[in-house]
C-alpha cells in the first residue's frame, strides 16, 4: 500500500519516538557505561568485545605505523589492556590514509532531494552499498511511490578550495529494486545507470557493509556523513561516542541534524558500522519532547528547538541478516548479491539449476510454519522396534521417492524429551521453503526418515555424571560447568577441544594460558575460550560449552558411540539410494555412520549443517580417523554459517576430505545453529531436491 500521501514528518516523529523509548529502556546501561567512562574507563565493554575488536583493527589494518604494533606486544600488560590501548590508538593516531579513505567513502554519500509541485526539496542522505544500490532510512523513502517522485544528489559538497562541487544527479529506480522495513527504519532502492551505462559505484565508489562481528565497542568514536537540513555535505568527527548497544540499535553521543537521516555511521576504518535514523529527545515525567528552554515542545516549535541528548543507529548486521530471509525473484537477489561476500548476501543464483562446485550459493530465506503432516511413531529407547503405522491411503516411507530414494535426517544434541515427529516437520518445513524458492517440489514429513536418538544420549550422559548434583543452568556458571566437564572427560580432551575451537575463531595465543582477571574476581582458564565463542558467534556459552561436552563423550566413549550407532541403525533403511542429512553432532554420527552401512544402501549425497568436523579434536578420534572422503558417498555438501560457533573449523580446508561442495550461508539472529534456517537456504535445498528428483 502507497504512503505517499502520509506525512514523512509523522513517521519521523514515530521514529523518533520510538529511539527515546529505547533510550528509556536502557537508561541504567547508558549510566553505567556513562559512569565507568567518566571513571577513567576508555571502552567499558567486555574483554572478549575488545579483543574481537582489536583483533579486527589490527587485520584491517586499522593501525599504522607498524612500529606502534610491535611496541604494544613487546610490553608486559595483560591482554584487555592491551587490546584497549590498540583500539584507543586506532582513534586517535591514524595514519595518513584516514584522510583519503574518507574522501573515498563520502563519495558514495549523496542528498536526496523530492520533488514537489514543481519545487526541489533536499529531503535526507543515502549512500551507496553497491554498485546499483543505495540505503536511507523508511521515513525518508516509504514506499516506491514516493521514491519515484526523489532523486539522488552526488558531488553535493565544496571542494578543497571551498567553493561547490559539481553536483551529479542521479534518478532513483524503485522498478529495479525496492525495499523498506518499518521497525529497522531501513530502504534499499536502486539507481539508475548513467547515460554511457556505468553503475552509479562505479563512478562513485560504494561502501562494502559486513555483517561481521567486531566493527564497533562501547565508548568508541564514529564519524558521521550527511546532508544536515539539506546542507552541502558535512562530516562529524571525533566529538562522539557509542554509549549503548542494543540486538539492533546503537546509540551515540555525536551532533547531527534532521537532514542527517539515512547517513552512514562509520567507525575509524571508514567501515559502515550503523544507519543514523534519528536524534533521541528528551522527555519529561508524562513523556513529552522538551524544547531546549525546558518547556514541552509543539509541532509548530520545529526541530531546532528540541532538546535532543544522543542519536541511534540500525545496526548493519540486523539490516543484512533481514535482508538474507527476504523472499525476492532471481534478479533482486542477483543485485543484493552484488553487496559483496562480507554482507552475506553472495549466494545468489539466477536460476534454480544445480550449482556446480564452488559456485556460490543462493540468498537465505526464512523457516516457514511446520507443513501439515500425521505424526509418525518412533520410539526413543533402543531396545524398541522403530516402525510407522501409515496413514490409511498412504504409502509406506519406504515407497517414498521411487521406491528406491530415502531421505533421512541426522539430528544433533539437546533433543532429549522431545517428540520425534515434531521434530521431522520442523526439519521438512526448513528444507520445504528452501526448496520452493529452489521451484522445486516440496517433501512430505511422512516421507522422511528420522532416527532418534536424543533421549538415549541424554541418558548416557547423565549416567556418567560423577557430581554429587547435576550441572544446571540455575546453579553455576558455562565456565564453572565447563570445568565439570574436562574433570569428566572420557579421554581428557575436553579442554583441548574448546582451545582449538576459540583458536580457530582467532582468540590470540599470547594471552594468560591459565586465568584471567575479568570483573570482580578470578575466573577459571576456561571462561576465556568460551566467552570469546560467544563473542564471536550468535551462540552463548552454555550452549557452546554443553555441545563441545557431548561431542568430546560421544567421541571418547566407546559404549556411548555404540549405543548411538545401532539406536540410529534400527531406523534406517537397509537399501536403495540414501540421502543423509546431518546437522551439529549429527554430522560427527553421520561420518562415523557411513561405515557401517548395509552393503545394498548406497549412500548418493551426504549434507553436514553446522558442523565441528573440521576441528581436529573432532575428526582425528572418528572411526576412520582424520580427515577423509566419507566411504561411498557420490556428492557431499558441507554448508555453514559464519556466527555458528559450532561450525567454527568451516569451511573444511583440509584436502584429505576430497572433493565437496561448500557453501556459506547467513542465519537469522540468535538462529545461527538451527537445523530449520540452515534447510531454508535455496542452496543446499537446491542440492537435496536436486538430487530426489533426479530420474533413476
Amino acid at each position: 500500500m502507497s504512503v505517499t500521501g502520509r506525512s514523512n514528518e509523522e513517521l519521523h516523529e514515530r521514529a523518533a519516538a520510538e529511539a527515546a523509548q529505547r533510550y528509556e529502556d536502557s537508561a541504567a546501561e547508558r549510566e553505567r557505561v556513562e559512569g565507568r567512562m567518566a571513571a577513567g574507563v576508555r571502552f567499558p565493554d567486555n574483554p572478549d568485545a575488545l579483543a574481537v575488536r582489536a583483533d579486527r583493527i589490527l587485520d584491517r589494518g586499522g593501525l599504522s605505523p607498524s612500529a606502534v604494533v610491535a611496541d604494544i606486544r613487546g610490553e608486559a600488560m595483560d591482554l584487555p589492556q592491551a587490546n584497549e590501548r590498540i583500539i584507543d590508538l586506532s582513534n586517535e593516531l591514524q595514519a595518513w590514509s584516514f584522510l583519503p579513505r574518507g574522501v573515498r567513502a563520502g563519495a558514495t554519500v549523496a542528498r536526496i532531494t523530492l520533488r514537489r509541485d514543481g519545487r526541489e526539496l533536499p529531503h535526507g542522505t543515502g549512500f551507496l552499498v553497491s554498485p546499483r544500490l543505495l540505503m536511507t532510512n523508511h521515513h525518508v523513502l516509504p514506499d516506491e511511490a514516493f521514491a519515484r517522485q526523489c532523486f539522488a544528489e552526488f558531488n553535493a559538497q565544496v571542494t578543497v578550495d571551498n567553493v561547490p562541487d559539481t553536483a551529479v544527479r542521479m534518478e532513483l529506480d524503485p522498478g529495479t529494486f525496492f525495499t523498506a522495513d518499518q521497525r529497522l527504519d531501513f530502504a534499499l532502492v536502486a539507481v539508475v545507470p548513467t547515460q554511457d551505462g556505468r553503475k552509479p559505484g562505479e563512478v562513485f565508489g560504494w561502501n562494502r557493509l559486513s555483517v561481521q562481528l567486531g566493527k564497533l565497542v562501547l565508548g568508541e568514536k564514529v564519524n558521521i556523513i550527511g546532508h544536515p537540513d539539506g546542507r552541502l555535505k558535512e562530516i562529524v568527527l571525533r566529538d562522539n561516542a557509542v554509549l549503548v548497544r542494543l540486538d539492533d540499535f546503537v546509540q551515540y553521543r555525536t551532533d547531527t541534524r534532521p537532514g542527517n537521516s539515512g547517513s552512514p555511521v562509520f567507525n575509524d576504518q571508514w567501515e559502515v558500522v550503523a544507519l543514523h535514523h534519528s536524534g533521541v529527545p528528551k522527555k519529561d515525567d508524562q513523556g513529552r519532547v522538551l524544547r531546549k528552554d525546558g518547556r514541552p515542545w509543539s509541532q509548530g516549535d520545529g526541530d531546532d528547538a528540541i532538546d535532543w541528548v544522543a542519536n541511534e543507529g540500525v545496526r548493519i548486521s540486523s539490516i543484512l541478516k533481514h535482508l538474507a530471509r527476504l523472499d525476492l525473484d532471481a534478479g533482486r537477489r542477483a543485485l543484493l548479491a552484488e553487496m559483496g561476500p562480507d554482507s552475506g548476501l553472495d549466494q545468489s543464483t539466477a536460476a534454480p539449476v544445480p550449482q556446480p562446485e564452488g559456485a556460490t550459493p543462493a540468498v537465505p530465506g526464512i523457516t516457514t510454519p511446520s507443513v501439515p503432516g500425521t505424526p509418525v511413531t518412533v520410539a526413543m529407547t533402543a531396545s524398541e522396534t522403530r516402525t510407522r503405522t501409515p496413514e490409511k491411503g498412504r504409502p509406506a516411507r519406504s515407497t517414498a521417492f521411487g521406491g528406491r530414494r530415502h531421505l533421512v535426517f541426522l539430528h544433533g544434541r539437546d533433543q532429549q524429551g522431545k517428540k520425534p515427529d515434531d521434530l521431522r516437520r520442523q526439519w521438512t518445513s526448513g528444507l520445504n521453503h528452501g526448496l520452493t524458492l529452489a521451484a522445486l517440489p516440496t517433501v512430505d514429513p511422512e516421507d522422511v526418515w528420522f532416527p532418534f536418538y536424543g533421549t538415549r544420549l541424554a541418558d548416557l550422559v547423565a549416567g556418567r555424571e560423577s557430581t554429587a548434583q547435576a550441572v544446571g543452568l540455575d546453579e553455576v556458571s558455562a565456565a564453572a560447568a565447563a570445568e565439570v566437564f574436562a574433570a569428566e572427560s572420557p579421554t581428557g580432551s575436553y579442554e583441548q577441544l574448546l582451545y582449538e575451537a576459540a583458536a580457530r575463531a582467532g582468540m590470540p595465543q599470547n594471552g594468560p594460558a591459565a586465568t584471567e582477571g575479568f570483573g570482580a574476581g578470578l575466573v577459571g582458564a576456561l571462561h576465556r575460550p568460551l566467552s570469546w565463542l560467544a563473542a564471536r558467534s550468535d551462540l552463548d556459552e552454555w550452549t557452546i560449552a554443553t555441545f563441545l561436552r557431548d561431542v568430546d563423550l560421544y567421541l571418547g566413549d566407546s559404549a556411548v558411540r555404540q549405543a548411538v550407532l545401532d539406536s540410529v541403525l534400527e531406523t534406517m533403511p537397509a537399501t536403495g539410494e540414501l540421502v543423509l542429512v546431518t546437522h551439529s553432532l549429527g554430522t560427527v554420527v553421520g561420518m562415523d555412520l557411513l561405515t557401517r552401512l548395509p552393503q545394498g544402501l548406497d549412500p548418493v549425497l551426504l549434507v553436514t549443517a553446522g558442523s565441528p568436523l573440521g576441528l581436529d579434536g573432532v575428526n582425528e578420534r572418528l572411526l576412520a580417523r582424520g580427515p577423509h572422503r566419507p566411504p561411498k558417498v557420490r556428492d557431499w555438501v558441507n554448508v555453514w554459517c559464519p556466527t555458528d560457533a559450532v561450525a567454527v573449523g568451516c569451511p573444511l580446508a583440509d584436502e584429505r576430505w576430497g572433493k565437496l561442495t561448500q557453501l556459506a550461508v547467513q542465519n537469522g539472529r540468535d538462529r545461527a545453529h538451527k537445523i530449520e534456517e540452515y534447510l531454508a537456504h535455496t542452496g543446499p535445498a537446491k542440492e537435496i531436491g536436486t538430487v530426489l528428483t533426479r530420474p533413476f
